[in-house]
């Protein structure tokens, strides 16, 4: 992971320098930017206009350089972000700054607004998942697809996709202990056996296998895969499952495989090692990987921190970690931090609870691709219950929480060099 050659940290000014007098600058520290969340839109949509774009690691909480445009300018001000305007001059000698072998920054070119997908079921909500919901808020376009893309390969069609909430295990999200009798529950029963027979399989478990395993190879092949709450440990667990049944009767119609806990397969999975199942089905719980029955972490001090890293030696996570802060509220979910004894050792941790040392953010790489696994469910919603109202992010517009999504979904705009042979 340390020292990716594959990111062009070169000058933008090299670039662009001679066409452009002038430079736009978003900053992103506490200050200056008064919608953090709308400048990754900003950027996102000036990279799809074909122009270039440098996004300046713990300069400014982040800073993203622009070319000085009319359309760019009218653009930062419809949607209310926050810009300066730099003299060739004075953006010069801020990547000169940033150059230095004495600051821990970095300039990383970016060259292509990534095509997204957002892996989730049909008919939901922006508001039903954070992700959807910032995306939307800050106007990056993205596609929702479902089981039927995945299974025929249209995942070869983008750059990045998104989990939503989903249970990969095949356990419709374990809420069988208190939503069995809910309609809404028995009703997402239905739709996913339906789906999964129209698909050719028997049990809705083999469908969500053969799903994960697609985008296990999208990963393998160079995607960037982020994922949160319950689609980080599910995902892995199916994996790890594979030719094994781990569901109760009420889930599949049998019986679970007798002792499957010891069929399970680690060497499978991206993040996860040694976990053990939570075998009963009245329990909200995958497995130990999850901290949130085992924290004793009060509201006032759920916090968790970012870890800093070298921007010039350790570009991928230091991009990751970008924000105007380094301590993020906590939030919870299904799925809301990350056991460290449970962790592979080649998964770097990005944020950290230090009361508990529990993981809420971790980085990896599988194959020639990249995953991000994000605990919680909404990061201004602490304790996000099944039909509580929607987050308004206008009333968020500088979310800590909502900028490390952001960050997974700038990433692989990154520009890519030529690999020396």
């Amino acid at each position: 992971m340390k020292n990716w050659g594959s990111i062009c940290v070169g000058l933008f000014l090299l670039c662009v320098g001679q066409v452009y007098a002038n430079f736009i600058l978003l900053p992103m520290d506490d200050v200056s930017q008064k919608n953090h969340l709308k400048a990754y839109g900003i950027t996102y949509w000036v990279l799809s206009k074909d122009y270039k774009a440098s996004w300046l690691l713990n300069y400014r909480g982040g800073s993203f350089l622009l070319p000085d445009a009319p359309e760019i300018r009218k653009e930062c001000q419809i949607r209310g972000v926050s810009f300066e305007i730099l003299s060739d001059g004075e953006a010069n000698q801020i990547l000169e700054e940033i150059s230095s072998p004495s600051q821990n920054m970095e300039t990383v070119v970016l060259e292509k607004a990534p095509k997204i997908a957002v892996y989730t079921p049909k008919g939901k909500q922006p508001w039903d998942d954070a992700v959807t919901m910032v995306l939307t808020y800050a106007e990056i376009p993205f596609t929702p697809i479902y089981d039927e893309e995945v299974l025929t390969d249209q995942l070869l069609l983008y750059d990045w996709l998104h989990l939503h909430h989903e249970d990969f295990s095949g356990q419709y999200g374990k809420f069988y202990g208190a939503y069995r009798n809910a309609p809404w529950y028995i009703e997402q029963k239905r739709e996913a056996e339906v789906l999964a027979a129209k698909l050719g399989f028997t049990k809705v478990s083999e469908a969500k296998l053969a799903v994960a395993k697609k985008i296990r190879d999208f990963v393998i092949g160079g995607g960037f895969m982020f994922a949160m709450c319950s689609a980080t440990d599910s995902f892995d667990i199916a994996l790890a499952a594979e030719g094994v049944d781990i569901c109760e009767p009420m889930f599949d119609g049998d019986d679970s495989d007798p002792n499957y806990q010891a069929r399970i397969d680690y060497t499978r999975t991206f993040a996860f090692k040694d976990f053990i199942l939570e075998r009963r089905p009245e329990r909200y719980e995958f497995s130990d990987i999850d901290m949130t029955e085992k924290r004793r972490v009060p509201f006032e001090k759920d916090y968790f921190t970012l870890m800093e890293y070298s921007a010039k030696w350790d570009v991928i996570p230091s991009m990751l970690c970008q924000n105007h802060t380094q301590l993020v509220k906590g939030f919870m979910g299904q799925t809301t931090a990350f056991d460290r004894t449970n962790i592979k050792s080649n998964v770097l941790v990005l944020g950290e609870c230090q009361i508990n040392e529990e993981a809420r953010y971790i980085h990896g790489q599988k194959g020639k691709g990249f995953f991000t696994f994000f605990g919680g469910h909404d990061p201004e919603d602490y304790r996000h219950q099944v039909g509580d109202e929607p987050t308004v992010l206008d009333l968020h517009p500088t979310s800590p929480g909502f900028r490390l999504i952001l960050n997974n979904v700038l990433f692989p705009a990154a520009k890519k060099k030529k690999q020396k042979t």
